[in-house]
């Protein structure tokens, strides 16, 4: 019976050393090992036996990125305004053994080092680029960081603003300067359209005007055209007419025919003079109408000798 006490003790002792010794480390994940004291091995992810007694799980380190929330804090701008700004830190332990001796808390070291890596940034920055040049200020705080952060074992993979929250009185100044810069914008666009539109009727105007000059130079041009074809039309029918009269006052009893002609239009017309007018000019020789047909017959003989002249002495009249 006592045997069996004794096996069953020490069964359970070597269970509990088991239990003390034997260390399973999740993935990603390094666990630092201390022998008496001294830094001994870093266990990877498995299952893991330690020396009892004299090995000991040190430090316990996660490899999977890391995020932290760097609190808000106050920053003067460049411009003396000042701010309130908070952001998002994102990390990664690359070798358990540095991070577990080369600084007491690498959380707290990085979050206090991106705070005042972001007051410097922002200092050098007017507040209306605060809003404009988020990605610079945060590509500044990791390269500051991360140089540090290599003496810790670990890596700075980036860090992102989140608010940058200016006091109430410039929030308001800068709402106002907002609404005037759009007033501003529509103004300028309503000028611009009634300029458009302005410039866009005269130059409708301008079009219409030269477009009613050439139709009316057309026209006047095509009037012309029109006369000067009709004065030569008239001029070519005289000269043909004046022709064909000359030619048959050659022929025998044209001169008779004509004599004729030329009483009866003279009769005619001396008949018409004193229908036309109370008040009558008689010729002194008008009972001497063979007179006047002989001086009418010598000057058409002229003229059937002389076409040309004829027909010059027409075209004079």
């Amino acid at each position: 019976m006592q045997t069996l006490i004794a096996v069953g003790l020490l069964a359970g002792v070597i269970i509990f050393i088991l239990m003390k010794t034997a260390t399973i480390v999740p993935q990603k994940s390094e666990f630092v090992v201390e022998r008496l004291g001294k830094f001994s091995t870093t266990l990877g992810a498995g299952f893991h036996i330690l020396i009892p007694f004299l090995d000991r799980i040190a430090y316990r380190f996660v490899l999977k990125e890391e995020v932290f929330d760097i609190p808000s804090q106050t920053c003067i701008t460049k411009d003396n305004v000042t701010v309130e700004v908070d952001g998002l830190l994102y990390l990664q332990v690359v070798d358990s053994k540095i991070a577990a001796y080369g600084i007491n808390d690498y959380r707290l070291a990085a979050s206090q080092l991106a705070q005042t890596t972001l007051r410097s940034c922002i200092g050098r920055i007017d507040l209306d680029k605060t809003f404009e040049e988020r990605e610079t200020i945060n590509t500044q705080v990791v390269a500051s960081i991360d140089e540090a952060a290599q003496s810790w074992g670990v890596k700075v993979l980036r860090y992102e603003v989140k608010d940058i929250l200016p006091p109430e009185s410039v929030k308001k100044a800068m709402e106002a300067q907002m609404t005037a810069e759009r007033e501003k914008r529509a103004a300028i666009a309503t000028s611009e359209g009634k300029r458009q539109s302005t410039i866009n009727e005269a130059e409708g105007q301008r079009q219409d005007a030269i477009l009613r000059s050439e139709g009316e130079m057309q026209r006047k041009i095509n009037e012309a055209k029109g006369q000067a074809q009709e004065i030569l039309s008239i001029a070519n029918a005289t000269a043909e007419g004046l022709r064909a009269i000359s030619q048959e006052l050659r022929q025998e009893g044209g001169q008779a025919a004509a004599n004729l002609r030329v009483a009866e239009q003279y009769v005619k017309e001396f008949g018409n003079l004193a229908k036309a007018s109370n008040t009558l000019v008689i010729p002194s020789n008008v009972a001497d109408l063979a007179g006047m047909m002989t001086t009418a017959m010598t000057a058409l003989g002229k003229v059937g000798n002389t076409p040309a002249a004829t027909a010059n002495f027409v075209g004079d009249k």
